[in-house]
């Protein structure tokens, strides 16, 4: 079984031996993960359940944080979800890698499909799932919005959506994700969206794939599942807290296999996400600081602002090579496209001239970042 090295494993080798300028201070724009504090009452509810650490957590996670899960849900999408509609999880990697295997093991040839560039966790999973991959590339031409080729989905088994989009940005509208739905029910595959960077919006609010199946139709959910996370959303990813939901028939089996994976999330942790899941005022907050860094990027890049993420997927001449000088005269790190993205069956790799630019620092620092940006660009 092999899997290829992250992009930040790749990353650290492309900068290999470069010396980055000492007059300015070093600023990583890489990962995605925020860079600021933790809410004070997550931190709080963190520290005040500390002592349950003596007790065994359940697999399928506490009563309080699962209500506090389908809460979030309804409140945000108006969807209201049966209790076997919904799986706590120990954030949403830990799915991502072990749903795939665990549906398609009893496939003869699966077939798996997911938009490119892409999370790489989806690549793995279709490693470790023996899958056939139809990369469903996501490009300027086509409004960095999956392609349906519907000869070429129909024999699929599992397919993977990841909108709002990482790293282009791009989010599908409400009949957009509908068409999708449609599709699964057609040909009936399996249909996830990966949905953690959805309260990540700049104007306005971000549809789900749970909305677009109640919008066709598809009450029950049938083929249908979604992924969410806190990480973003509160800036808490070392609470390890996420969910999938949809489709119970599917998601029975499922809750049963993850008795014996072992990735129950530890109860002062569980206690402290069911506040953040319940919790709106801070979410806003967030998005405030996202909205100026977008803002700040608008300005001095001149680019268009995102509808949603805090990703710029930012079009370069050499991306490779633009990464090195960046780091190099400017000490500021981003992520090259192609690390992000795979070679399709045809040979294209859309990720290539491209670089991710995660706006995740202060609007300060942002700032800083960008000015170097643009002055390398120039």
């Amino acid at each position: 079984m092999h899997f290829e090295p992250y992009p930040f494993e790749k990353l650290t080798a492309l900068l290999e031996g470069i010396t980055p300028n000492s007059a300015y201070s070093p600023i990583a724009l890489t990962i995605g993960e925020p860079q600021f504090e933790t809410p004070a009452f997550i931190q709080k509810s963190l520290a005040k359940h500390s002592e349950e650490l003596r007790r065994y957590p359940k697999t399928a996670g506490e009563s309080y944080l699962n209500d506090s899960m389908r809460g979030f849900v309804e409140r945000r999408f108006g969807v209201k979800l049966k209790a076997n509609e919904l799986v706590s999880s120990f954030g949403t990697r830990e799915v991502l890698f072990n749903f795939p295997q665990y549906y398609l093991f009893d496939k003869k040839e699966p077939v798996m499909a997911y938009t490119n560039p892409f999370y790489q966790i989806y690549e793995g999973s279709a490693i470790a799932s023996r899958a056939k991959v139809i990369h469903l590339n996501l490009s300027e031409q086509n409004g960095f919005k999956p392609v349906i080729d519907e000869a070429e989905l129909a024999g699929c088994d599992l397919v993977i959506l990841n909108f709002p989009n990482n790293p282009t940005a791009s989010v599908l509208s409400l009949e957009e994700l509908g068409d999708w739905v449609k599709l699964a029910l057609k040909h009936d595959f399996c249909l996830i969206n990966d949905e953690c960077y959805s309260e990540i919006y700049t104007d306005q609010k971000i549809p789900s794939l749970l909305e677009a199946s109640l919008y066709v139709g598809n009450s029950s959910f049938k083929n249908v599942l979604v992924i969410n996370s806190i990480s973003k959303r509160s800036s808490a990813p070392g609470l390890r807290s996420g969910f999938i939901a949809g489709d119970g028939s599917i998601l029975k089996g499922y809750a049963q296999y993850r008795t014996y994976v072992g990735c129950a999330s530890p109860l002062p942790l569980q206690a402290a996400a069911a506040m953040a899941w319940a919790d709106e005022y801070h979410v806003a907050k967030a998005r405030e600081v996202y909205a100026e860094n977008f803002k700040a990027a608008q300005e001095i890049l001149g680019i268009e602002t995102s509808d949603a993420t805090f990703y710029v997927w930012l079009k370069v001449p050499n991306a490779l090579e633009f990464t090195q000088r960046l780091y190099r005269d400017y000490n500021v790190k981003v992520l090259p496209g192609e690390f992000l993205a795979r070679e399709d069956a045809r040979g294209e790799n859309p990720g290539i001239g491209y670089i991710r630019i995660a706006l995740v620092e202060e609007t300060v620092r942002t700032i800083q970042a960008l000015e170097r940006l643009k002055e390398a660009l120039s």
